[in-house]
């Protein structure tokens, strides 16, 4: 069955610039990932993340985490991401919270990440990795930016451990999020022992992806009329319909989302 799909950075980021970035805020909150606030504390506790932290935040988006993580840690961070409307809207709010002295945000590709090796204390992403077209490559960047004895620590969405029903179920889900692949729990882990990471943790949240996204579909469907109002019809649809083949492929144990923290040798 083919897993991999044809979506370019470039047809990730017209969407990110367009209403499914502002969806997908509606949905999560600024963080736009599962959890929001309370699992990017658990992963920055996890982490250790401190004062004198120099971290990563690899795909930060509206840079939601980076602003918690500088309010809360007085971390000094990077966010790095593609798509031009998230950098934008990133750097407003950072601005509005007198965050600028901590946090910098900058436009470029994960697979070929903007900075010199071995600068960064931790290596951030949070539910973004799975619109990245290599994760052999991205795991490659991630590691190499990182300081010897530094930390590694992420959260994504994953395939389960139930294969899809067929061919049109696995078409539908990726293209409704533009995943142009998904990795497994082992499959992370491998990349990771492969470019000379200790595993320190892995979960499969499962469970706990399985009822954020039964919380998002019932939050599509309460907010019907203002989704109609500000994206349209056909938006909303797509929308409803998307979500509620990802909460069956979820209860099916089809798709999943993982957590891993490692350490680099």
């Amino acid at each position: 069955m083919k897993l991999h799909y044809d979506f370019s950075v470039k047809d990730v980021s017209d969407a990110y610039d367009g209403p499914v970035g502002l969806l997908w805020e509606v949905l999560m909150g600024d963080h736009i990932h599962v959890g929001g606030e309370a699992e990017t504390k658990r992963l920055a506790d996890k982490l250790g993340v401190n004062q004198s932290t120099y971290l990563l935040d690899v795909c930060s988006a509206l840079g939601g985490p980076a602003r918690y993580l500088a309010k809360n840690y007085r971390a000094k961070i990077v966010g790095l991401d593609i798509t031009e409307t998230m950098l934008k809207k990133a750097q407003e709010r950072t601005e509005e919270e007198n965050l600028s002295n901590l946090i910098e945000y900058r436009r470029g590709n994960a697979l070929d990440i903007p900075e010199r090796s071995n600068i960064f204390d931790v290596v951030w992403g949070q539910d973004a990795w799975c619109y990245i077209t290599s994760k052999e490559r991205l795991i490659e960047e991630v590691v190499r930016v990182c300081k010897p004895g530094g930390k590694i620590g992420f959260t994504d969405w994953i395939l389960g451990s139930t294969p899809m029903s067929s061919q049109e179920e696995a078409d539908f889900l990726f293209e409704f999020m533009i995943f142009p692949n998904m990795e497994t729990i082992e499959g992370y882990k491998t990349l990771l022992e492969k470019n000379n990471c200790k595993i320190i943790e892995i979960e499969d949240l499962q469970e706990d992806f399985t009822k954020h996204l039964h919380i998002y579909l019932e939050k599509v469907r309460s907010i019907k009329e203002d989704i109609i109002k500000e994206f349209g019809e056909e938006i909303y649809q797509a929308a409803e319909s998307g979500v509620k083949a990802w909460v069956q492929a979820a209860d099916n144990k089809k798709v999943s989302r993982g957590l891993w923290v490692a350490e680099k040798l």
